[in-house]
């Protein structure tokens, strides 16, 4: 992506940021739209047992997805004016940055009058990878459920006649269980990834990711990984450490 491409994506999110604040702090915010928020519910266990349809009209319980690899749980709409489209374009990116990533992408409609051929539109729409996307609509209870246990809160808005949602997805352990959140509509390919590793209990990642790991830290108030300044420099000072002793070995073995 270019440069003045990747500036205007972000100004686009600043002023969406700045709107949204906006008609937060509205003295005439309607009261439905007050509970619309993003509680975080780390360790708690996903109900699997629900049931939804996917893009073909296969029903299936939320626990099918759930094998060997950790899934990526998406609240949104197919019928979103903008918001949603962002969060999986933003979320498709990031994917598409990593490659291989070995993981699930579960997406689930909020609203319970979409369709499974909305949902194959949708992910049509896409165009990457479809083989790990996995887009589902459902009755109210199990959408319901699954949004409660993951903590989104949203709400209709009659006079716009659309879902108020907050934006972010979340990272789930192989065995249903909620890890991490990842707020916002773009999502550092190094914060899915470290997500990703840590979903997935040590089984996932290499030498590299877990030397990440321990330099980045998840800070839960913003959903992402900051830099973790004293423990980056205690692996710089084993790292400077290690070379000094190689090279002084190195040059006590050689030949006079």
């Amino acid at each position: 992506m270019t440069g003045p491409a990747r500036w205007a994506r972000s100004a686009v999110v600043v002023l969406l940021a700045a709107a949204c604040t906006a008609a937060a702090s509205s003295s005439d915010r309607p009261t439905a739209l007050e509970t619309v928020d993003y509680v975080q519910h780390p360790g708690a266990s996903l109900p699997l047992a629900t049931r939804f349809r996917d893009e073909s009209g296969t029903e299936r319980t939320l626990g099918s997805f759930f094998r060997d690899r950790p899934v990526v749980l998406v609240p949104a709409y197919y019928r979103c004016p903008m918001l949603c489209s962002l969060v999986l374009g933003g979320l498709a990116r990031s994917l598409r940055a990593l490659g291989g990533t070995d993981l699930e992408v579960v997406v689930f409609s909020i609203d319970p009058d979409e369709t499974p051929a909305l949902a194959a539109e949708k992910k049509g729409s896409l165009g990457n990878d479809g083989a790990r996307w996995h887009l589902l609509t459902g009755d109210e209870p199990q959408i319901r459920a699954v949004a409660e246990a993951i903590g989104f809160r949203y709400a209709w808005d009659e006079a716009k006649q659309q879902w108020a949602h907050p934006a972010g997805i979340v990272v789930a352990t192989p065995d249903g269980r909620i890890s991490r959140y990842l707020f916002g509509v773009e999502y550092a390919p190094r914060d899915l990834r470290l997500a990703v590793v840590e979903a997935s209990a040590g089984k996932l990642g290499t030498l590299v990711d877990r030397l990440l790991l321990f330099c980045y830290a998840y800070d839960p108030s913003a959903g992402a990984y900051s830099l973790a300044v004293l423990r980056t420099v205690r692996v710089a000072g084993l790292l400077t450490v290690a070379l000094l002793a190689a090279f002084i070995t190195v040059n006590v073995r050689r030949p006079a």
